[in-house]
């Protein structure tokens, strides 16, 4: 096991972050063009190996398609692969193998793909042997569970001959995720309606575009946390927009209350210390991957908080619920499920010298605990394990002057 120490810092000169690329929108663009027959001029791809994965495996197009630990991929490439005709394996690494992917088989089946389980019934490794011909073009899939099912679904909707009804059956979660998903489709030509729980897309052809993927609002989340634990500093993260497609936005009026107060400039967005509002609750819903960086930063911040609509949690990379109890238990703070669903973060009152994290080969876990380092010494485990979305975040750090040991073996 490798591990990297960070030290204590907690004061920052105004620095520049330059943000990775949106992984969200490069993978959803990625698929979009492949639709088209790469027929688009897409740039500022991301750099996460989510995206590079899901790049290697378009143009090099082999039998099996081992998406590694890439759950859009996964999601993504088996409707690809379904409404393209092609014969394909889709696996990937053995926590993947224990994410679902049943709902979006379901949905695949109804409309007339041929899949088969390989091993566990609704978990991949999966053979796919095409769509020979559309059976239905409705179909219903549960909100609650996971959007990608739902993108996937919506971006092969125009190609299909009949085009494509989708009910969402029950209460709808990272619904900004499928807004970005219809919306990236729109700037691609294609028209839809979404009305009540029904989204319709009729059979149409994608327009080639030139499309910039902007950069990635979960990737800023770090340094708004650091900046509102810190006890000084300012930092302008590059590429930002201040109408996004990305849901993860929400980090803005998340952390106008943790004391950051954002001002959108040319280029990017300023961040600046403002007094601390409070974090009284959070519906995390439509963000669920800020869920672990806000916890993080409560419990340093000593807000009390309470969050709710983190379901989806448990079947990420890591049972990311379970892992930030244990994380956060490392110095004095909890996250305690006080209903169903219903978890109240209650901050560390004494910190302890050093904290080493344990990562749970969750990229999320070593980003989100490092604000950690502005109130004491942070050892990160497998610090490696940021590649999947933000290769570039330790060396961000240093740009900040953050002090950090190379990487050891324990």
């Amino acid at each position: 096991m490798t591990i990297l120490r960070l030290h204590q810092k907690s004061e920052f000169t105004p620095s520049r972050i330059p943000l990775p690329s949106s992984k969200s929108e490069s993978n959803r663009a990625l698929v979009i063009d492949a639709l088209t027959a790469g027929e688009n001029k897409i740039t500022n791809l991301a750099e996460a190996r989510d995206t590079q994965t899901m790049i290697r495996l378009l143009e090099k197009n082999p039998p099996v398609f081992d998406v590694l630990d890439a759950g859009t991929t996964m999601r993504f490439l088996t409707a690809f692969a379904s409404v393209t005709n092609q014969k394909k394996v889709m696996t990937g690494t053995a926590r993947m193998c224990e994410r679902p992917i049943g709902i979006l088989v379901d949905a695949l089946r109804t409309i007339g793909a041929e899949i088969h389980y390989l091993n566990i019934e609704g978990y991949p490794p999966l053979a796919i042997h095409g769509l020979p011909e559309q059976k239905s073009d409705k179909v219903k899939i549960r909100g609650d569970v996971s959007s990608q099912y739902i993108s996937a679904m919506l971006m092969i909707a125009p190609i299909l001959p009949q085009g494509l009804e989708i009910e969402l059956e029950g209460k709808v979660g990272s619904q900004t995720y499928i807004e970005m998903t219809l919306e990236l489709m729109a700037q691609f030509g294609i028209k839809y309606t979404w009305e009540e729980n029904r989204i319709k897309v009729s059979h149409q052809a994608y327009q080639p575009t030139t499309f910039a993927v902007e950069s990635d609002w979960s990737g800023a989340s770090y340094w708004f946390s650091l900046l509102a634990c810190a006890d000084s500093g300012a930092l302008f993260l590059e590429g930002l927009k201040e109408n996004s497609l990305q849901g993860d936005s929400k980090i803005v009026e998340i952390m106008d209350l943790l004391g950051i107060k954002s001002t959108f400039e040319k280029g990017g967005v300023l961040l600046k210390k403002q007094a601390v509002k409070g974090l009284k609750n959070w519906d995390f819903t439509h963000c669920p991957d800020l869920a672990q960086t806000v916890a993080v930063t409560c419990a340093i911040l000593g807000q009390n908080s309470i969050f709710t609509g983190c379901e989806s949690l448990k079947i990420k990379e890591t049972d990311r619920i379970l892992a930030l109890q244990q994380e956060l238990a490392k110095f004095n703070a909890e996250l305690k499920e006080i209903e169903p669903a219903v978890y109240q973060v209650i901050p560390s009152v004494t910190m302890p010298r050093q904290v080493q994290i344990h990562t749970y080969d969750d990229h999320r876990m070593a980003m989100a605990f490092m604000p950690l380092l502005t109130k004491t010494e942070v050892l990160i485990e497998d610090p490696e394990v940021v590649n999947k979305s933000y290769p570039s975040f330790w060396k961000h750090c240093e740009l900040l002057s953050i002090a950090m040991d190379k990487p050891t073996e324990s």
